[in-house]
């Protein structure tokens, strides 16, 4: 696995890994908000060697250095199209996870010759986020990061965990993401809670499978994205089951490769 990296404008650098042979079909891994690319380090193991991977972290996530002052996730996506321009990558699938699903759909968005599907790893579900919440929604949800950061990304551990999770677990989670750096972490979920997917969605063509963790997923956001999205659900762990469970989760993404 090299690792390799990039330079955009605003004091950009993306770093990543590349692993896989060059002019092999191509996967992109994007992690979720506060994590990084060595989420997916254990998955890229278990993947076909005869894939070229790319996981990916996103500015002033993991290793990757921004002085920028835009975290939309239509930014996050141009982090993105600057590895696949370097890697001169003219087909792929982008699977992202919670945050990076969102930021998935917007390369989709940006790149609709080259994208040929989208994958979220729990993600894009989530009815208390999307579709675009009005001004006093999106001021609630940011709310509590204001007033208390530490404990809001607690909450978050501890709403993406169904009963059962190890504790162990849920404080490894919390002590990386409470670590985000900032002004980053709070304005790239500012960029979150402000995305509207549906005008986002309205403007891909790519199919989209969402891979989702069956405790989490409510019927009014099947009901809602059904048409739109394949939701296949998982019983593989909590919100960051991409950690917990590798190996499996490198076969549904091996599956969803084998479809192109």
């Amino acid at each position: 696995m090299a690792d390799l990296e990039v330079h955009r404008s605003g004091d950009t650098t993306i770093r990543y890994s590349a692993s896989g042979p060059v002019g092999g079909p191509v996967l992109v891994l994007v992690h979720g908000w506060a994590c990084g690319r060595t989420d997916f380090d254990a998955v890229t193991s278990h993947l076909p060697r005869t894939h070229r991977v790319l996981a990916i972290d996103l500015a002033e996530h993991g290793e990757s250095r921004s002085t920028r002052e835009v975290w939309t996730m239509e930014e996050f996506a141009r982090d993105v199209v600057a590895v696949l321009e370097a890697e001169s990558v003219d087909s792929c699938v982008v699977a992202g996870h919670s945050l990076g699903a969102a930021v998935a759909v917007e390369v989709g968005r940006l790149l609709p010759d080259t994208v040929s599907r989208v994958v979220a790893l729990d993600g894009l579900h989530y009815l208390f986020l999307f579709p675009a919440l009005d001004e006093g929604r999106a001021a609630a949800v940011l709310q509590p990061f204001l007033d208390d950061f530490p404990g809001a990304v607690r909450g978050m551990v501890e709403a993406g965990s169904p009963p059962g999770t190890d504790a162990a677990l849920k404080d490894a989670y919390f002590e990386k993401m409470s670590a985000v750096r900032q002004p980053a972490g709070l304005l790239s979920m500012e960029g979150l809670v402000r995305w509207d997917m549906d005008a986002a969605l309205s403007g891909t063509d790519q199919p989209i499978t969402v891979f989702a963790v069956r405790d989490m997923v409510a019927q009014a956001a099947v009901d809602r994205y059904g048409k739109r999205i394949d939701f296949v659900l998982v019983d593989l762990g909590s919100h960051h089951f991409p950690v917990e469970a590798p190996e499996a989760t490198a076969k549904l993404l091996t599956d969803v490769m084998n479809k192109q």
